[in-house]
């Protein structure tokens, strides 16, 4: 069997890890060729091909990013993109593809499928907002350096006496904010789920800082909006390509707090560090074995789907079920953050 294997969207840790599950099992195992292709769909678009053998991946479970390089584009009938993804899959005599990567990636691979090609995909997003499994690569390292910042936070806003405001990545869901922001003792939550009031978290605030504490955290997704009908107007901002611009809720968000406290308030924004570095162990696992159960879904002629993790187990869901949806963060899990305040 001859398998191709891209990478798309942004990159995390943890993807190197899944490159060398797929290679080892299929290569080492089963003696399939593994076709790898740089920088995602265009390079599969494009032909830009990458051999993957067992000399290619040594030493490269710790490493973050990915080997393949990665880009945010996806195949389209309108441009001809999707007649040159099956121009490179004739060329290359590929019986099936394996596809890494967040909600976009993963509907572009629905897209493909929908067309007779044989796919696997396995989600991976910092943002663990990938619908259907309860965890996606690259999200526990993610968390990790997160609460980390968060750790390091607190001695600087209890040396200065000041509110600090940390903002992670999260535009559709807040996994990251909810859960570092746990983890690392926040005062205040703020994720896209729950629009906020401002004069509610000013009043929380003040009174903590009457109560007992001079200084608070706030850890605020990038994603996080006013309810409407609130004092505080806001519109996200975007980039060129829909992107949020960093910074802009926090930023705004520190200058109402100042404004209406008198506090001291200041900024923090993660951005790409929380993507960047070396795997968390349990990344490494969870990738490795979403690689594994890749190569066993081709293997039994599964295709169309998409590797899960569910009560634990390795699971697979059709991409038809996945594409287009977000999986947020529940409400158990923001009540804990609320009631922890």
């Amino acid at each position: 069997m001859r398998v191709g294997l891209l990478t798309g969207g942004g990159d995390v840790p943890g993807l190197n890890a899944a490159i060398r599950a797929v290679v080892k099992v299929g290569e080492g195992r089963h003696g399939w060729s593994i076709v790898g292709f740089r920088n995602g769909w265009q390079g599969l678009a494009e032909g830009n091909i990458m051999p993957l053998g067992r000399q290619n991946i040594r030493n490269v479970l710790s490493v973050g990013g990915t080997m393949l390089g990665t880009a945010r584009f996806h195949p389209r009938v309108s441009d001809g993109s999707m007649e040159d993804v099956h121009a490179t899959i004739e060329a290359e005599r590929l019986d099936a593809l394996i596809v890494i990567g967040g909600d976009g990636t993963l509907h572009a691979a629905n897209k493909v499928a929908e067309t007779g090609v044989k796919i696997v995909g396995i989600p991976k997003t910092i943002d663990n907002d990938v619908w259907g499994t309860e965890r996606s690569i690259g999200f526990d390292t993610a968390v990790t350096i997160a609460t980390d910042a968060v750790d390091r936070i607190h001695t600087t806003a209890e040396s200065h006496n000041r509110v600090m405001l940390v903002e992670v990545m999260g535009r559709h869901a807040g996994w990251l904010a909810a859960t570092a922001g746990i983890a690392g003792g926040a005062e205040v939550i703020l994720t896209p789920e729950r629009p906020f009031d401002i004069d509610q978290v000013v009043r929380q605030l003040k009174h903590r800082h009457r109560a007992h504490a001079s200084f608070s955290i706030i850890v605020v997704a990038e994603g996080a909006e006013p309810a409407k009908g609130t004092s505080m107007s806001y519109q996200t901002e975007l980039g060129q390509f829909g992107e949020i611009i960093a910074g802009s809720v926090s930023e705004r968000l520190r200058v109402e707090i100042a404004e209406r406290t008198g506090f001291d308030a200041r900024v923090t924004v993660l951005g790409h560090t929380q993507r960047g570095g070396s795997p968390t162990a349990a990344d490494r696992i969870l990738a490795t074995r979403f690689g594994v159960a890749a190569v066993q879904a081709l293997r039994e002629g599964h295709t169309g789907v998409m590797t899960a993790l569910q009560a634990g187990e390795i699971r697979l869901l059709p991409l038809a079920e996945v594409a287009g949806k977000v999986q947020y963060v529940p409400d158990a899990l923001l009540d804990v953050a609320t009631i922890l305040a």
